[in-house]
């Protein structure tokens, strides 16, 4: 029995998984999308929101504020509504109706920004719009996901749930990039306890995350159209590029061969995990981070004819 909501948020199953094709490793998945709020955005947005109680940066009432391609924009909803709060989520066409409509039943204001910038595309856009909302009211609190340290904070705790149930012998977690707050935090605990597992991250092609040209992308969730302000490279061991394709064929191998039922960026992570433990033969375990789950992605990746429109006919 969990007092509350909060404490349900965390300590999510770690399930060892079926072996893969030509490797011998162990694999275990870590399922983030049994949050409460159906991703592991949930753990950053309450780390965000306590930390600002906390501090007196705001308080009961208050209006917080947003940029998000939809599991943080939805995480933030749910807890502002428990922490009654107000909250702006700034999306893009990039953001599927779903998550939208799960947004607005927490009764979040929603803005959809309607051209993306030169430079820094749909997230460039995002942002430039919150800046603008927030200089215009100084009682507007942004949380901004993307340079706030409580947002590594938070995934200390994620690191060491998997450490704790492998009794801290991991040798690979595979963490998708976006903000980089999963990856950076799971390396800051990985130093201060000593361990020798070393993060693959799976970023997506058209990322400018690692230093790329941005492109055009369709899979929301992971990858950045700009560099991120909380990554340090010397993090990462290894880098693996996943496309849209890519994803897909990862959820489908997800689900046929473990059932799991997850959105892109954990399809990407199984994908880019499948691919390095084929040709590293010394692989002997590895954990793979799942962020959220497969219902908000009914009308995209789990749908024929939108793949077929949108990814095969686009080949």
């Amino acid at each position: 029995m969990h007092n509350d909501l909060i404490s349900a948020i965390g300590n999510t199953p770690l399930i060892r998984m079926k072996s893969i094709e030509g490797s011998n490793a162990v694999i275990s998945g870590k399922l983030e999308f049994l949050n409460p709020g159906g991703s592991i955005k949930d753990r950053t947005a309450l780390s965000i929101i306590k930390n600002a109680l906390k501090n007196g940066e705001i308080k009961e009432g208050d209006s917080l504020i947003e940029s998000s391609s939809g599991n943080m924009a939805i995480a933030l909803a749910q807890l502002c509504k428990y922490y009654n709060l107000q909250f702006i989520a700034v999306v893009d066409p990039m953001a599927n109706v779903t998550n939208i409509k799960i947004m607005e039943a927490y009764g979040a204001k929603v803005i959809k920004v309607d051209r993306p910038c030169d430079v820094d595309g749909w997230l460039g856009a995002r942002i430039s719009k919150v800046r603008e909302m927030v200089e215009s009211n100084d009682q507007l609190y942004w949380t901004n996901q993307y340079s706030n340290k409580a947002n590594p904070n938070a995934h200390r705790q994620t690191m060491a749930e998997i450490a704790s149930e492998v009794d801290y012998d991991l040798q690979y977690l595979f963490v998708s990039t976006s903000t980089c707050g999963t990856l950076m935090g799971c390396y800051e605990y990985i130093v201060e306890s000593n361990l020798n597992t070393k993060i693959i991250a799976v970023d997506a092609k058209g990322s400018a995350i690692f230093g790329d040209k941005p492109c055009k992308r369709l899979i929301p969730g992971h990858g950045a159209s700009k560099m991120s302000a909380l990554l340090d490279e010397s993090a990462v061991f290894n880098v693996i590029h996943v496309s849209d394709r890519d994803c897909i064929i990862g959820c489908q191998s997800l689900l046929e061969e473990q059932s799991i039922f997850a959105g892109g960026s954990s399809g990407g992570v199984y994908y880019a995990a499948k691919r390095f433990l084929q040709v590293n033969e010394n692989a002997r375990n590895c954990a793979l981070i799942f962020c959220d789950r497969g219902d908000r992605y009914l009308d995209t990746i789990y749908h024929s004819e939108w793949v077929r429109k949108h990814i095969t006919e686009s080949k």
